[in-house]
């Protein structure tokens, strides 16, 4: 059995934020626990990495939160493209470089279920400096801070030991008394962004209250790690 799939370039519209991402992803019982293209909001696609406001341009999809208009359709998507097995570029709606990242991606055992590690590293162009923000530092209220590593779970009851906005070392999330998902990872001013009720939903999000800027040719690095297990 495959533990995940990788769709490295995906054929989707450009409001979606086309970019890679894992799914499906699957306990080593073989419950999928991640979802994809989902009903409610399209541009979730199963575990990825993307931003909501990279210099202005949205790499997330859907519509861009604009401060005192609230969310609004623009011509303001943008792309992740991947060249290599670990190399990807983020360009702007016109096929400009936002972003360079080196992407790392592997599976490991683990004393129960199987350990995802997704190492990432942005850099930012020499000639300039790179802002990613999220809704939440554009005015939306409400604790609406994602953008980073996002991981869409199946529609189900889900449980989690820590709060939107959490900056905990670890997140656990059980779902359904089916599957728990550990996450862990965070690094600087991330928090995790959380949602169990509407959607469940985890991200170790970059821009929860502020914008973080990588300045002309900085990279920042994370890495994120994803324990997956059944529950019996």
């Amino acid at each position: 059995m495959t533990l995940y799939d990788y769709v490295c370039e995906p054929e989707l519209d450009i409001r979606l934020g086309p970019r890679p991402y894992l799914h499906p992803v699957r306990t080593l019982g073989g419950t999928v626990v991640t979802d994809a293209l989902c009903f409610d909001h399209p541009w979730h696609l199963g575990a990825s990495l993307t931003v909501a406001d990279v210099n202005g341009w949205n790499l997330w999809g859907g519509r861009t939160f604009v401060r005192g208009e609230g969310y609004v359709w623009r011509e303001d998507h943008g792309r992740i493209r991947h060249l290599s097995p670990h190399e990807l570029v983020w360009q702007d709606g016109n096929g400009r470089t936002l972003l360079t990242e080196h992407r790392r991606i592997a599976a490991t055992p683990a004393s129960e279920g199987w350990e995802l590690s997704f190492s990432y590293a942005l850099t930012a162009p020499r000639t300039q400096a790179v802002s990613l923000g999220s809704p939440a530092t554009n005015g939306r209220t409400g604790g609406a801070g994602y953008g980073g590593f996002f991981w869409r779970c199946p529609p189900g009851r889900a449980v989690s030991s820590a709060g939107n906005g959490s900056d905990d070392p670890a997140l656990t999330l059980t779902v359904d008394d089916s599957y728990r998902l550990v996450f862990s990872g965070l690094a600087g001013d991330d928090r995790w962004f959380v949602r169990t009720e509407e959607y469940i939903g985890v991200c170790a999000a970059l821009a929860y209250t502020d914008p973080l800027v990588i300045p002309p040719g900085d990279t920042l690095r994370r890495d994120i790690r994803v324990l997956i297990t059944d529950v019996h």
